[in-house]
């Protein structure tokens, strides 16, 4: 089937400019002249139409017959090496389009590969950005178990704290108790005494109101002591209230670091799964990486097994054009006999 754009009419035109110089128009010629367009079969069908419709016409003169022996044979030897030409030609089309599409794919290949590379370096820089993050967090945790462990030493040393105020004000209301037994025993024993020393002399009076002042201040001094005491029960209430209210607070604050760390542990929990899940997606990207190279090293054991048939095209296609010179060479050889 000729090609687009060539018709008897174009093969026509590139034979007369090709006689127009006095030159031979050959096919290789014809085809030259064309823009090397156009199947040789196709030129070779149009020449020879072309030829035998300008054929002079028989002369009574007759043509002899090694020049009619040397025609056949030159034109069985075109006709041979056109012949052999035109598969080389389709096999040398078909490597062509073949080695086209093999490096289209490649190219592809190629694209693939660098967009799974591309990809690959982004999920290793999230890995890398997710470890880090992890190591923040653990950081972080460790940090908030230090201070929880502080707080909790704090708590201990607070409760040691309330327990002694606690035995303290045990004690002085202890204490407080037996003044007031003291202070009840020495109002029973001076009132008993005053009874029984009622009934005594005049002159004892004076010794029993000295003695009475003397009780009097002792008493004084044991409701001072009281009051004292009163006061340092306040105090010590006041300061237990105190000790409470930080408690309370150092509970709060030890509820508030527990709910932390285990908002710390779920987080850190979450970012080794995400982790782990791109560690996966990595490695899928990797084996789809191996398998286009793989798919491009099997191209290219193609690409050179059609290189080599080109090459063995190539020979067959010499070792024909060497035998349509030796077939045309040969009337020549039986003409010199």
């Amino acid at each position: 089937m000729a090609r687009g754009g060539v018709n008897k009419a174009v093969v026509q035109a590139a034979r007369l400019a090709i006689l127009a110089r006095g030159e031979n128009p050959s096919i290789d010629a014809v085809r030259i002249e064309m823009g090397n367009t156009g199947s040789k079969t196709t030129i070779h069908r149009y020449l020879k139409e072309l030829g035998e419709g300008t054929q002079p016409e028989e002369t009574d003169a007759p043509v002899p017959i090694d020049d009619e022996l040397l025609a056949l044979v030159s034109r069985l030897a075109q006709r041979l090496k056109e012949q052999a030409q035109e598969p080389i030609d389709q096999a040398r089309e078909q490597f062509e389009q073949q080695r086209k599409d093999l490096e289209t794919r490649l190219q592809q290949a190629e694209q693939a590969n660098t967009q799974l590379q591309q990809h690959y370096e982004l999920q290793s820089l999230a890995l890398a950005q997710e470890s880090e993050a992890l190591h923040s967090t653990q950081s972080m945790l460790q940090t908030e178990q230090t201070r929880n462990a502080g707080l909790n030493q704090a708590l201990a040393d607070f409760e040691l704290r309330l327990q002694d105020k606690d035995e303290q004000i045990r004690s002085l209301e202890e204490k407080h108790l037996h003044a007031r037994d003291a202070l009840e025993h020495y109002r029973s024993a001076v009132k008993e005494q005053r009874e029984q020393e009622h009934s005594r002399h005049e002159s004892q009076v004076q010794q029993l109101q000295m003695e009475l002042r003397q009780a009097q201040q002792s008493a004084l001094v044991r409701q001072d002591e009281i009051t004292q005491l009163h006061r340092n029960n306040e105090r010590l209430l006041t300061e237990n209230r105190g000790t409470l209210r930080e408690l309370s607070l150092l509970q709060e604050q030890l509820k508030q670091s527990n709910s932390r760390q285990d908002q710390l542990l779920e987080q850190a929990n979450r970012v080794d799964g995400e982790r782990t899940l791109l560690q996966e997606r990595l490695r899928v990207a990797l084996l789809e990486s191996q398998s286009l190279k793989q798919n491009v090293d099997e191209q290219l054991q193609i690409n050179k097994s059609l290189e080599i048939e080109l090459i063995k095209a190539q020979a067959e296609r010499e070792e024909s054009e060497r035998l349509a010179a030796a077939v045309a060479t040969a009337p020549d050889t039986a003409r010199d006999d």
